[in-house]
Order: C-alpha cells, then structure tokens, then sequence
C-alpha cells in the first residue's frame, strides 16, 4: 500500500531522527516526507512491542498513538492462550495485534473497528502476517455482534478508556463502549466473553458488576502491570470461586511468573508476622493487583514482616517466588548518619512499603544517591517500628 519510493526510504532509515526528518528533508529524494516520517516513528514505536511486525517490511503502520495504545505481542499471546474454539468476534479491533494472536487459536475472527481507514490498513497487514481467517468488518463492533445468527464461541472487548476531552478514564461506565449497558446482548450473543480493562481498575468493584466472572487475569510485562482481563460465562459464579492469576511475563518465556488461586483461599489463609530473617521476598506487581497478601506467605512458607507491609521472610532460601528475592545485609532506623556507616557510599536502590515517607522525600533526608547493587526497603515492622532493610539481590 506504500509508493516503492517511500517504502525503501523508510526501511532504509528506520533509526533516524523523526523530527529532524520533518524540519530539514532531503530535497532528494523528492518524497512525501511526512508520510516517511510517520512510518518511521510508528516502527520505532513498534520495535519493542511488536518485533515481528516491525520485522516485516510489507507492513503499513497506522499513527504512532495506535501503536502505542495497541496490545504488545507478549500480551496479545497470553490473551490468545485462553480461548478456543470455532469463532470469536473482536468487537474494538483497533490495530489488530489481539486479533492476529485470536487467529492463531481460533478457526475463525471477526474483526470489527469503527474507523474504517483503520479497518483497512489492518486487513492489509494481517493478510501480509499471513492470517488468511480473519473477516474485516468496518462498524460497530456491537451492531455486528447483534447481527450474528448463532453465538460465537467468544467475543472481545477492549473498550476506549478515554472520555470526550482525550483524557483517561478507568471505570467500566466511564469507557466507550460500556459494557455494563451492553451485558445483557453480550452474554446472548457470545457464550463466553473476554474483556480487557484498565490496570487499574478496582478487580473487587468490578467483579459486584459482573457476577458471571470466571476468572480474572492481571497480567505484568517485567513487573508492570498492563492489563486486567474479566472472563465472563453465562451463569453466576459464586465470588469465592473466581480463579484469580498473576502473570508477570518476561522477555524469556521460561521465566515468566504465574500464581493462581480461588479468591475465597485468600480470605481463609494464616497469616505469621516475624521481623527479617535472612532472606527477603518482594511479590510482583500482578501478585499484589490481585490481592494475594496472605495466602502468597502461605504458599512458600514465608513470615510477613507486617500486616500491611506486603513483605515476607525466611530463614532459607525459597525457589520459585513469583517476585524479587533479597538477602539481608543488615538493619537499621531511617537515619542518615546510621545509613552511613553501613553504606559509606550513599548509593542504593530505595523501595518504600507501608512507611510514611515517598521514595523522593526518605532520599533525600538519607542524601542517598540512585543505583547500585544494593537494594533498601523502607517499612513498618508489627510492632510499629520504622527500619531500613539494607539488602543485596539473590
């Protein structure tokens, strides 16, 4: 769908600067340079996020904005390990990275995007991906899926968290389309249902409002959290029954972190309180979304330093904790001249838990420089007492 002109220029200088690039073109060759420049900026956008679509050069990117607001290929590949079956309906297709994912799972896609010069762009990349069964609808997702003569087996929803003024906005009401208004034709029309929400969405309101959840997904890339994903089924699901799953994916596959449980084993687990021992444990941010404070010390044996600290201990090693590991150096008050004697360099890594000062202002009262190997965790003890955790990463 790009002139060979511009095409060639563009693969040719896909780490060049953008603005420059706009500011000064070349006069030769005579192209249009803002389209150049757009592709280039979206591919730049892309290299990280999309490596095997900014790999493949027969690829039109839309604007930079959709690269950005589009599933990365590691999150688009987890939302596709949990569907199957003859169709599903993506009803928000956007850029289609989920959609190619759902291809590769599914025997057939609907693809619906109201945008219609989007809808088209991204036809012409999932064919150039190789995804000959997906069908490209421009349209109301919605609409579509009132029209289908039989329910799928999923439909997919990601709604527009955005309000009239761009800015962002994160309750199920709040996005475009809502989803609460539309429950009942989704349930109808699909007999299970895979909607993707904010990160920060409040899993234990929603969960109120959609009392047919199966599961609820929250998934991290290298610790951050990207996606809360509700799967819907056509009954109610007692609440203590929802399968809960924190999923940390990495860049290799073999390390990627999962912890699954029923929410009503959280509320049932014991909880034991010690102050640090050897080893100290930092569950990852899709653990802690979930909520998982008890029953994530219950599982590795691990001692929590304080009831809402959400740190754990042990005197051994343990494997396999979906989180950071640390060992203990040693511990001191939150003191400047005390720090000192311990770190003669006054440079660390600083992480706050349950203490009440920010990461900006405990910094610069211990005038502590960033960075390093070694990793302080301010925080509360059980018995109140505020402490410095000087420690070393296993």
């Amino acid at each position: 769908m790009l002139p060979s002109a511009e095409q060639a220029y563009i693969l040719a200088h896909l780490t060049a600067d953008v603005r420059a690039l706009l500011l000064n073109p070349p006069a030769k060759p005579a192209l249009n340079y803002r389209l150049v420049a757009e592709q280039i900026q979206a591919r730049q956008k892309a290299r990280e996020k999309l490596p095997r679509w900014y790999a493949n050069p027969d690829l039109v990117f839309p604007a930079a904005l959709s690269v950005e607001q589009a599933s990365s290929e590691q999150t688009a590949a987890y939302k596709a390990s949990l569907v199957s079956g003859s169709l599903l309906i993506d009803l928000t297709g956007g850029m289609g990275v989920d959609a190619a994912a759902f291809a590769g799972r599914v025997g057939r896609v609907i693809y619906v995007e109201r945008n219609a010069q989007l809808a088209q762009l991204t036809a012409h990349n999932l064919r150039a991906l190789g995804h000959s069964n997906v069908d490209f609808i421009s349209g109301d997702g919605l609409e579509q899926l009132a029209c289908l003569p039989t329910p799928a087996d999923w439909a997919y929803l990601d709604p527009a968290r955005r309000d009239d003024r761009g800015g962002r906005v994160v309750q199920l009401a709040d996005c475009e389309p809502d989803v609460l208004d539309n429950l009942p034709l989704l349930l109808a029309k699909a007999n299970q249902i895979l909607l993707k929400t904010a990160p920060l969405l409040d899993i234990e309101a929603t969960l109120r409002l959609l009392p047919t959840t199966q599961a609820v997904h929250v998934v991290a890339v290298q610790g951050e959290v990207k996606e809360t994903l509700f799967v819907l089924g056509q009954t109610p699901t007692d609440p203590a029954n929802v399968l809960m799953n924190a999923v940390n994916l990495r860049s290799n596959m073999a390390d990627h972190q999962l912890f699954t449980f029923f929410r009503g084993e959280e509320a049932a687990a014991p909880v034991m309180l010690a102050d640090p021992q050897t080893y100290l444990y930092e569950p990852n941010a899709a653990v802690l979304k979930t909520g998982a404070f008890r029953l994530i010390g219950q599982r590795f044996g691990l001692a929590k330093l304080a009831p809402h600290s959400h740190l754990y201990t042990s005197g051994t090693l343990v494997d396999g904790f979906p989180g950071r590991t640390f060992q203990v150096v040693a511990t001191c008050k939150p003191d400047r001249a005390e720090l000192r004697k311990l770190l003669p360099d006054q440079q660390a890594n600083l992480t706050v838990r349950n203490f009440p000062e920010t990461v900006a202002q405990l910094r610069q009262k211990l005038a502590l420089r960033e960075g390093g190997n070694t990793y302080i965790f301010a925080t509360t003890f059980a018995n109140n007492a505020k402490r410095l955790l000087v420690t070393e990463k296993v």
